[in-house]
């Protein structure tokens, strides 16, 4: 008996109408990172270990998948592999390999499987989609909002509604540490309990800030500070008050300042755009401007990203600014699918063509390659059949149109197109067929 077939938990298969929608969404980043000047670029599924160590944070590095090394055992540990985290840091790599070929300042997307041990859940998976853009080379806070523009015009094309940038700066998380009599040290400490604020509470932050060796007073003060005021504006004069006489969170702020009217410039208003001071961002490697898109009816981020001007230095031994944004496409699709935003996805193929026995192969093959000449798509039904089960076929493929050449349409040099939507049909010459908006038909009849 064989063995009962299954995939490891956290991965899927997709169908070939899942594999539609997900081609149609990346279609569409595809070509808004395009249309905002971004160039793709492709980097390996496995890189060295050391690549990927020690760039995530404590909790990000226990997730990595890591491969054994060659004829070493489980028990060992020996690995000289890992299978990428996230593109962000394989783009780190790449930048310092060939920062001499990509010129100065590079804008590059990437659309590629990471992959991460994680714990599957509710649009959270082991193996899944980035969508990445990033900036290398420039300064804030210009590159930030080439960043946000296009992954807003991203989801204005994906005709999504009800998501929200919120918007940070881990400058800013920093003097709140030291407004908060927090000591240097204990920094990453305090920034990885605020970013878990959304699925703990401020409770559960407090709780772990104290358990971490920070003082009850250090953690009320900072938990009071992240809070939210009724409007961007406001906020931002909190903030420059609270923070006053400290030079590098006011030049956050001012960074964030323009941030936030170029976004108001391309349509982001109050409603769709978020100052939040509670934003953290776990990952080590940012050290700037940092920011997420949420969206309703899903309790985690369908996007995220930040400045990272350190993190390519880490490699080229020389320090590159540097600035990118992830899209979730996994969760994108997950929302997608429960708004029914694919109910409109296209069949999937517009035509078949009959076949009936050996004397009509040649003129459905010539039919088929016309078709596809005039931009439709078209496949050559499989098998010698009745006509019944190559209706049945057609209407299992989703076709649009039925290509009918038998022996009476062999002998008049003519074929027939049935229309599976209206139930017409009509005959005439092959040299006769055209496209008119979409529509399979003929010219003069």
């Amino acid at each position: 008996m064989g063995k009962k077939a299954g995939i490891p938990k956290g991965t899927r298969d997709f169908l070939p109408q899942q594999m539609r929608q997900r081609q149609a969404v990346m279609d569409t980043i595809r070509r808004v990172y395009t249309q905002h000047g971004f160039e793709p670029i492709e980097t390996p599924t496995i890189e060295n270990i050391e690549t990927l160590t020690g760039k995530y944070g404590e909790e990000g590095d226990q997730l990595l998948f890591k491969i054994l090394m060659r004829g070493a055992k489980a028990a060992s540990g020996q690995c000289d592999l890992g299978l990428r985290y996230d593109l962000t840091v394989p783009l780190s790599r790449f930048v310092a390999m060939h920062q001499h070929e990509i010129g100065s300042i590079f804008k590059r997307y990437q659309i590629q499987p990471v992959f991460r041990a994680d714990r599957p859940g509710h649009g959270r998976f082991r193996e899944f989609y980035q969508c990445d853009i990033d900036v290398i080379g420039a300064r804030a806070p210009l590159a930030e909002i080439s960043l946000l523009h296009a992954v807003s015009d991203v989801f204005d094309a994906l005709k999504f509604d009800g998501i929200r940038i919120h918007l940070n700066d881990r400058r800013l998380l920093r003097a709140l540490v030291e407004v908060c009599d927090i000591d240097l040290s204990q920094e990453t400490t305090a920034i990885m309990a605020v970013d878990k604020l959304g699925k703990i509470g401020p409770e559960g932050v407090r709780t772990e800030l104290c358990e971490r060796g920070i003082s009850e007073a250090s953690a009320q003060a900072l938990l009071t500070h992240i809070g939210i005021n009724d409007t961007n504006e406001e906020t931002l004069s909190r903030l420059e008050h609270l923070f006053e006489g400290r030079e590098d969170a006011q030049t956050a702020l001012r960074d964030l300042r323009v941030i936030v009217a170029a976004c108001e410039q391309f349509g982001c208003g109050r409603e769709s755009l978020l100052v939040d001071p509670s934003l953290a961002r776990g990952l080590n490697y940012y050290t700037g401007a940092i920011f997420e898109i949420q969206a309703k009816g899903l309790d985690s981020s369908i996007a995220g990203g930040g400045r990272y001007d350190h993190l390519i230095g880490t490699f080229s031994g020389r320090d590159i600014p540097a600035v990118g944004i992830s899209l979730g496409f996994e969760r994108i699709c997950v929302i997608m699918q429960e708004r029914g935003m694919f109910s409109q996805m296209p069949s999937g193929v517009d035509a078949v063509v009959t076949l009936f026995d050996a004397s009509t192969l040649p003129a459905s093959l010539a039919a088929s390659r016309a078709i596809r000449t005039l931009g439709l798509s078209c496949e050559l039904y499989a098998g010698f059949d009745k006509l019944a089960r190559q209706f049945k076929y057609a209407n299992e493929r989703g076709a649009r149109y039925v290509v009918i050449i038998g022996s009476d349409e062999l002998s008049n040099g003519t074929l027939t197109i049935k229309d599976m939507q209206s139930g017409t049909q009509e005959t005439g010459a092959m040299s006769s067929l055209v496209v008119r908006n979409g529509t399979l038909s003929f010219s003069q009849q």
